[in-house]
């Protein structure tokens, strides 16, 4: 059995009984395996506690320690009382630890932030360090997992700002959503607390040990990295869900290392030999400070992700608008000629690709030769078709009439009628006259100066969409996304696959 088979199957059996904390559960064995904690935000009642209970289960012969915090709790209660017999006997300062935090492998501690200075200081040696001082003795924790909850923030200026960075994860925890999982929950006879796991899934201490050094040895991909930079950098301006603001997230050098050794670890539960762009949309969790910031930044790791195919579709426009624009260059400038030998020979051609109206907006006015010869004839029972008038973006002084041919209407643009006879253009049915040749004057025709490139672009196009739904895939087979991660990978994907899709009718254009 592979890896990620064995760590799918403990989850199916951890998640059994307890409805829509797949998410929670799933982030809490991450955790638990890479060495690291998860804090829980949650209002009372939505079974926190009962992730500790389950990741207990995962572990053989584990050892579990819960407390619930107040502002009167005591290190002792935590910790171990002070041993009297010792301190009678030797005069040795020693707590007496056995069954307390110091001997548990899954420890829960709810309302963390109501805990007084002296045990969040002692909680962030045994967090970070995974130590505990007792009297003259450094003991090393056999802690696997520490899963703190509370219904709030910690409260700013109380100097909490360093424990809370010691979470790694932190996830937002609700009730149940769904109808059918909250009926099943209402009958369930079991109260779901309590879950006993299959031996053959449950992590020995000795596996453990050996998975710890064997994480180690995980690589992480190039490419991997560079998405990580994309994602800091975005980090400086996050949108905040209830307002118009952006903030500056911040993230320490000592969480990134962390994030690396969660990517490694999410490798090595996948049966991969490195950390691979597949195993970082997770790691949105462990970038929020505040709630408000979770869904952009999610957001923004999933555009990371795509980041490289966006920019190769962005370039591909560019490069087919430019092909687009050579092309009708070239048609409107053999349009041009061809009018020479025909009855507009005597239609003065100005810049290469205009009709110049004599008496539309004060003489500035300027119609497409290819737009001009593709009109209808001018007859008082034929109805006009439909043109725009815009300003020239090159030249503001300028007035450009086009017949419409679906594209976006330009910046500005007005809607018109058009139609045209052998020297004229009526706009909205008024006669505008065409400016021609004077006595011996010679025709400038157009010169359409470049060439069309002759890349297949539908077939760059394909590549690139077989690209993009292979990450896709490997994403997808994460089995620490959320169905929410899911969904919002689907929302993000639409709007990539519809501009591919105008990006082939563009692409159409250098056929018509």
């Amino acid at each position: 059995m592979t890896m990620k088979e064995r760590t799918k199957a403990l989850l199916q059996e951890m998640n059994r009984g307890i409805y829509e904390k797949e998410t929670e559960v799933a982030l809490s064995l991450l955790a638990a395996v890479a060495g690291e904690s998860i804090i829980i935000l949650g209002p009372p009642g939505v079974a926190k506690s009962m992730v500790a209970r389950r990741l207990k289960a995962a572990f053989k012969n584990a050892k579990s320690f819960e407390y619930l915090m107040s502002r009167f709790s005591t290190p002792d209660e935590i910790f171990g009382p002070v041993s009297i017999a010792l301190l009678k006997s030797s005069d040795r300062y020693e707590r007496a630890i056995d069954g307390y935090l110091p001997t548990a492998d899954v420890v829960f501690l709810d309302e963390i932030w109501k805990a007084g200075p002296a045990i969040q200081n002692t909680l962030l040696t045994v967090i970070n360090e995974k130590l505990f001082r007792n009297g003259e003795r450094e003991i090393r924790l056999p802690l696997k997992l520490l899963v703190a909850a509370s219904n709030e923030l910690p409260a700013q200026g109380e100097g909490l700002e360093a424990l809370w960075d010691r979470f790694l994860i932190r996830v937002e925890s609700g009730c149940i959503k769904e109808q059918a999982h909250f009926d099943q929950m209402l009958l369930d006879g079991d109260d779901g607390m309590e879950a006993a796991c299959d031996e053959q899934w449950q992590i020995s201490n000795e596996e453990y040990d050996l998975w710890t050094e064997s994480i180690k040895a995980i690589g992480v991909a190039d490419d991997l990295l560079a998405c990580i930079h994309v994602v800091r950098k975005a980090l400086g301006a996050v949108a905040m869900a209830t307002s118009d603001e952006r903030h500056n997230v911040y993230v320490s050098d000592r969480r990134w290392k962390k994030i690396v050794k969660l990517l490694r670890t999410s490798a090595f539960l996948q049966d991969r030999k490195q950390a691979e762009l597949a195993d970082l949309l997770p790691i949105y969790h462990c970038l929020w400070n505040e709630p408000d910031e979770r869904d952009d930044i999610r957001r923004i790791v999933i555009r990371s992700l795509f980041a490289e195919f966006g920019t190769t579709l962005a370039k591909m426009k560019m490069a087919i608008e430019a092909d687009v624009r050579l092309s009708r260059m070239h048609d409107a400038a053999k349009k041009a000629k061809a009018a020479t030998q025909q009855r507009d020979g005597n239609k003065k051609i100005v810049d290469g690709f205009y009709y110049h109206l004599l008496d539309h907006d004060t003489g500035n006015s300027y119609v497409f030769i290819a737009d001009y010869q593709r009109m209808r004839d001018y007859s008082r029972a034929n109805a006009g078709q439909l043109g725009v008038l815009y300003k020239d973006p090159k030249d503001a002084r300028r007035t450009i009439i086009r017949s419409y041919d679906g594209a976006d209407f330009p910046d500005g643009a007005r809607q018109v009628s058009l139609v045209r006879d052998a020297d004229n253009l009526y706009i909205d049915g008024v006669q505008f006259e065409i400016e021609k040749l004077a006595p011996g004057e010679q025709q400038q025709l157009p010169v359409a100066r470049g060439k069309v490139s002759d890349r297949n672009y539908f077939a760059e196009l394909d590549e690139l969409g077989d690209k993009v739904r292979k990450r896709e895939e490997e994403i997808r087979g994460n089995i620490f996304l959320s169905k929410d991660d899911r969904d919002e990978l689907t929302g993000y994907l639409k709007g990539f696959y519809q501009e591919m899709a105008l990006t082939r009718e563009e692409i159409g254009k250098l056929d018509d």
